[in-house]
């Protein structure tokens, strides 16, 4: 019997860095007739390597029977043992609360060691249930038991540097989950190892570094191919970060992934969490219906596990998703809805959730709907009772009420300099984050308020506000280029300085000092975000030039232009017209580059385009060079096969500040770095591309077409110049990428850079597309390499047959050469090729140096330094 009992052991032992073998040991103990407490022991064996093979269920049943069968032989000691794994196994199943009074039922009869071990499993039952501090100390004490139990050490760290990365202490749950590795690798514990390494990503994205949390993510999917549960419970945590950071396409792709296999595991704990991020994404990605039914699914599951806390967080999706399928347009489904939001937050309240946000939708939608009594009530108590954003939110619609607009705005920008500061103040990158996202709703509150004064200054000065909060709600430029923590509250103050000036929102001259960073810092991307140009400083730094602004408040479109005549502002109509149109001309392009369409048929749909944006300005702005600043599905538009626009240099920027801050900008030793060509497979035009680039500039490196070569050039170039297959993700643009040899160079990838190249030119199908979750940050490829600094990028936005593409191209980089401008390089060969399709982005009106002697260089044709007494070289 001893030996029976020993063979059940050693299958214990094994199970976690061996499970087949202990399977395999444990069944030839219970085939050959153990006894009571052998049979207990193989069960427990055989449940542990089922957990490690990811069956759930299956690990379940054998615990089960571990513990009948050690109960009914009086065997106490062995039942808490069974009982021990049983409290992860039911935590992952979904009962995190039913574990913990298991491990309760089972610590009087466990030794010491024993109870360190089950403290471990109390840990991630602990984190489940948001039980953060309680978690860490169970792995406190645990460790201080362990001993040499590598295994569960190894476990112990890492629950507790899980629930530190909640608790967002970085570096202490960094440490832990390197040591966690450490103690895996050493033990031969792969599956352990795998889990330390799949938090790094949740862990990188929690902190901020979202490329790192992406480079992290690749590694996972490698380390943990073939457990696909735990797998999907990295995604999921990626997930969470990602949605924090305002990037719900990418997190939605991550979750359409994880949630059918937790489904097949039965992991049902990580499988209602999921569903719950699954919900906001979807929401948060304008599919109110299937965020409906994600919520559903996650309250469902949530109340089932008795994880009550959550539950309320689904019914205030639930609500907003209603909202947005219309249930405000009809006075008899509104007021009940109204009643509910209130409701709801008040049970947010008591979860411990904020609710003040929720509470301030419904006094909106009771203004919408007439009800001035309730909305007035409530945005007094918010005014009165909620520090921040929330009040100053709050008076503004109050004054807007009453008519005082100059009164709102004030307020507006009160709240979003106080915003501003609280982001300051803080060096955290996810907090400049998420003190934007607590602007936003302010910001589209002056914006709306702004349209409705038909004043062009006003609605110049709060769409670039708006364009400042929203950009800096996207988790991007803290990351991008990992700038430093200078740069990072620069960037971070966008809410505060977008909100200094008069009540018309023209600003006293501001951000030149961060325009003018070196190109390692976060670049002309993300500088100057905070800083809202007047008019007359943009029409100063445009000279003979227009920029074009279009500004989107729910359906409807306008625009501003600044010419050198004025400032004037159009309302154009639906912004859903727009879209439909901007569709049918891309499908015109896409056809006629197969050689599949109609050119008059083409020509009709870009005057059609052209007439419903351009039209109204087209007096005023004649024949000069622009700069426009799209909105939402306006970024998709190829702008320069416009009518008007033939032989027209143009440029497409995030926003004025940002074209701004682009132009000013001095990056050190410009030109020095010289040019990279790429060729990358499948393009039967690309190695000719290459050859010509490097022709017409001298000392061209042609790079291999491979993702660590590509990037470490992207390093050390000024000029980089990519012949390869380009995808564009529209419902997860940072997971756009251009094929190379060893797979696709995605767009996050590009966040990575620290000295990017001043100039990027992407001959690629759709490298130049760009979805915008929020105005202010297009992304995309295009908006990758502006984001991580790069100054002017040269993108297609249609495919473009490859013959046609390397003529496109050819007289391209030899006006270049020539000394013409990007922008102005990119009209001309168009004119002259007839090829559409490509677009100018950034800042494209500086000539790039060639490389030969005596060529242009990036200072010494920019009079805006001259003038602000920066010296010519």
């Amino acid at each position: 019997m001893r030996a029976a009992v020993a063979a059940a052991e050693r299958a214990v032992r094994l199970s976690g860095s061996d499970p087949g073998r202990a399977r395999t040991l444990a069944r030839a103990v219970l085939d050959a007739g153990a006894r009571e407490e052998a049979a207990a022991v193989a069960h427990r064996a055989l449940a542990l390597a089922a957990r490690e093979l990811g069956d759930l269920h299956l690990a379940e049943e054998h615990l089960r029977r571990a513990e009948r069968i050690a109960l009914s032989a009086g065997l106490p000691h062995r039942a808490a043992q069974a009982r021990l794994f049983l409290v992860h196994v039911r935590t992952e199943l979904g009962h995190p609360a039913e574990a913990l009074t298991i491990a309760a039922v089972a610590e009087p009869h466990l030794t010491p060691a024993e109870v360190g071990r089950l403290g471990v499993n109390r840990a991630a039952a602990l984190v489940r249930l948001g039980r953060y501090d309680e978690a860490v100390r169970h792995c406190d004490r645990a460790e201080g038991v362990l001993g040499d139990d590598p295994a569960f050490l190894a476990g112990a760290t890492l629950n507790r540097g899980l629930a530190r990365v909640y608790l967002e202490e970085f570096a202490a749950a960094e440490a832990d989950l390197t040591r966690s590795a450490r103690l895996a690798a050493a033990a031969g514990l792969d599956h352990v190892l795998a889990l330390a390494e799949g938090n790094l990503p949740f862990l990188a994205a929690r902190r901020g570094d979202l490329p790192a949390a992406f480079a992290a993510y690749r590694r996972a999917e490698r380390v943990l191919f073939g457990y696909p549960e735990r797998l999907a419970t990295v995604r999921c945590d990626l997930a969470e970060a990602l949605v924090s950071a305002q990037l719900p396409g990418e997190a939605r792709v991550l979750l359409d992934q994880a949630v059918p296999e937790l489904e097949a595991a039965g992991a049902r704990t990580a499988l209602a969490e999921a569903h719950l991020m699954l919900a906001r994404a979807e929401l948060s990605t304008g599919d109110p219906r299937r965020a409906l039914r994600s919520a559903d699914a996650a309250r469902t599951g949530l109340i089932g596990q008795q994880r009550t806390r959550l539950v309320p967080l689904t019914t205030e999706i639930t609500l907003r998703a209603r909202l947005d399928l219309g249930e405000d347009a009809d006075p008899v489904s509104g007021n009940p809805l109204v009643a509910e939001m209130l409701t709801c937050a008040d049970e947010l309240d008591r979860a411990g959730h904020p609710s003040a946000p929720l509470r301030l939708v419904a006094a909106e939608l009771a203004l919408r709907l007439g009800d001035g009594r309730t909305a007035d009530g409530l945005l007094a108590l918010l005014a009165s009772s909620c520090p921040g954003p929330v009040a100053h939110h709050a008076t503004a619609l109050r004054r807007a009420a009453a008519g005082d607009r100059r009164g709102a705005l004030a307020s507006a920008r009160a709240g979003l300099a106080a915003t501003g500061a609280d982001a300051i103040r803080s060096q955290d990158p996810l907090e400049h984050v998420r003190a934007a996202r607590r602007g936003e709703p302010l910001a589209a509150l002056g914006l709306a308020l702004a349209l409705r004064s038909g004043r062009a200054r006003t609605v110049l000065a709060w769409a670039e506000r708006w364009r400042a909060t929203t950009g800096g709600a996207v988790g991007l430029g803290a990351t991008a280029g990992t700038a430093a923590a200078g740069d990072v509250r620069a960037g971070g103050a966008t809410a505060g300085t977008a909100a200094a000036g008069s009540v018309e929102g023209v600003r006293e001259p501001a951000g030149t000092g961060t325009a003018r960073r070196a190109r390692s810092d976060r670049g002309p991307g993300q500088a100057g975000r905070g800083a809202v140009p007047g008019p007359e400083e943009l029409r100063a730094a445009l000279g003979g030039a227009a920029l074009v602004e279009f500004v989107r408040h729910r359906d409807e479109l306008a625009v501003v232009a600044v010419t050198p005549g004025g400032v004037l502002l159009r309302r154009l109509g639906s912004l859903a017209a727009a879209a439909e149109a901007t569709v049918r001309l891309r499908y015109g392009l896409r056809r006629r580059h197969l050689l599949d369409g109609d050119a008059r048929g083409l020509a009709a749909e870009a005057a059609a385009v052209e007439r419903l944006l351009l039209g109204p300005l087209l007096p005023r702005l004649g024949d000069r060079p622009l700069v426009i600043v799209p909105a939402g599905p306006l970024h998709t538009l190829p702008w320069p096969v416009l009518p008007s626009n033939a032989d027209r240099p143009v440029t497409v920027a995030p926003s004025a500040a940002a074209w701004l801050a682009a132009r000013r900008a001095v990056p050190p030793g410009a030109g020095a770095g010289g040019t990279v060509a790429v060729a990358g497979p499948g393009l039967r035009c690309a190695e000719a591309e290459a050859r010509m680039v490097a022709a017409r500039r001298p000392g061209t490196e042609r790079v291999p077409a491979a993702r660590r070569a590509v990037l470490a050039a992207l390093e050390r170039a000024s000029v980089a110049h990519l012949a390869a297959h380009g995808t564009f993700s529209a419902r997860s643009p940072l997971l756009s990428g251009i094929d190379l040899d060893d797979g696709r160079l995605m767009a996050y990838d590009l966040l990575r850079i620290r000295t990017p190249p001043e100039l990027v030119v992407l001959s690629a199908c759709d490298a130049g597309m760009a979805h915008a979750p929020t105005d202010g940050t297009p992304l995309g490829l295009a908006g990758a390499f502006l984001a991580s600094g790069t100054r002017c990028v040269v993108a297609g936005l249609v495919p473009v047959r490859d013959d046609e593409t390397l003529a496109l191209m050819t007289v391209f980089h030899g006006l270049l050469a020539a000394g013409r401008p990007p922008a102005a390089a990119l009209a001309a060969a168009a004119g002259r090729t007839g090829t559409a399709g490509f677009a100018c982005f950034g800042y494209g009106d500086q000539p790039v140096a060639t490389g030969r002697e005596g060529s242009a260089t990036q200072w010494d044709h920019d009079p805006t330094y001259r003038a602000a007494g920066m010296p010519a070289t």
